[in-house]
C-alpha cells in the first residue's frame, strides 16, 4: 500500500521541501513523484497565452518552447533518485495534438511515464490510465536522497538548494544574512534543514523569469 499526498507546488518549492525537510525528519523516502503539466501552462512559459485566435502551429510551437520548464522539473524529481510521471491534464479547449505533444516530449525529457489525465470532464475514469502509472512507477527501483547533508554549514545547504534545483549560478549573502548564518551557527542550528522562500512564478528568484532560466544568481 501507498499513501499518496499534494507536496506543494512546483519541483523547486513543494516538492524541495517535502524530500528535504518533511522525509527527512520522518525518516521514510518516497517512491515516485507526479508532475501535473497542461498545455496551457506550457504555452504561457513560452510566452503565449491561450487565444482561440492563436494557430495550431503557433500553439504547438509554443508547448514545445515551454517544455524546457517541464523538464527542468522532471530533472529535479529524478535528481532525488525516483521515477517521475507527468500527468498530462486535458482542459475542455485542449485538442489532441496539444496534450499527445506534452505526452511525447514528457517523456523525450526523461518521465518515467506521461499519460493523459482527463479528470477535469471524466472525473475519475479519466484518471484512470494515471493511477495505473503512478502505480507502476511505486514499483520500480529507486535510490532516494537528499539535496544535502544534515552536516552540511548553513550557507552551503542554501547553495547546493540554489544550484541544483533552481539551477543557479551561485549565492550572495547580504551581510545581515552572513551575520545570521553566523547566529545560528554559533546557536548549534546548523543540523536543521534549510526552508527556503521565493516566487512560485519562476524557476529563480525573479518572478519575471519564465521557462527555464539561466545565468542568474
Amino acid at each position: 500500500e501507498y499513501l499518496i499526498t499534494e507536496a506543494g507546488f512546483g519541483s523547486d518549492l513543494g516538492m524541495e521541501k517535502f524530500m528535504d525537510i518533511v522525509c527527512r525528519a520522518g525518516g521514510f523516502a518516497p517512491n515516485a513523484v507526479v508532475i501535473v503539466a497542461t498545455a496551457k501552462a506550457l504555452k504561457h512559459h513560452a510566452g503565449l497565452e491561450d487565444d482561440p485566435r492563436n494557430s495550431v502551429a503557433d500553439n504547438l510551437r509554443a508547448i514545445e518552447e515551454g517544455s524546457a520548464n517541464l523538464a527542468r522539473h522532471v530533472e529535479n524529481a529524478k535528481g532525488f533518485g525516483v521515477p517521475c510521471v507527468v500527468a498530462a491534464n486535458r482542459f475542455p479547449g485542449d485538442t489532441d495534438e496539444e496534450v499527445a505533444l506534452v505526452q511525447k516530449l514528457a517523456m523525450e525529457h526523461g518521465a518515467h511515464a506521461a499519460v493523459l489525465n482527463e479528470g477535469f470532464s471524466k472525473g475519475g475514469e479519466g484518471a484512470a490510465g494515471m493511477a495505473e502509472a503512478v502505480a507502476d512507477a511505486c514499483e520500480q527501483p529507486s535510490s532516494f536522497s537528499f539535496v544535502y547533508e544534515d552536516s552540511d554549514p548553513i550557507d552551503a545547504k542554501i547553495e547546493k538548494i540554489a544550484k541544483r534545483v533552481y539551477k543557479a549560478d551561485g549565492v550572495d549573502f547580504l551581510p545581515a544574512a552572513r551575520q545570521k548564518i553566523e547566529q545560528f551557527t554559533r546557536d548549534g542550528l546548523t543540523g536543521l534543514s534549510i526552508c527556503m522562500a521565493k516566487t512560485h512564478l519562476s524557476l529563480s528568484a525573479d518572478p519575471a523569469l519564465a521557462n527555464a532560466p539561466t545565468g542568474f544568481r
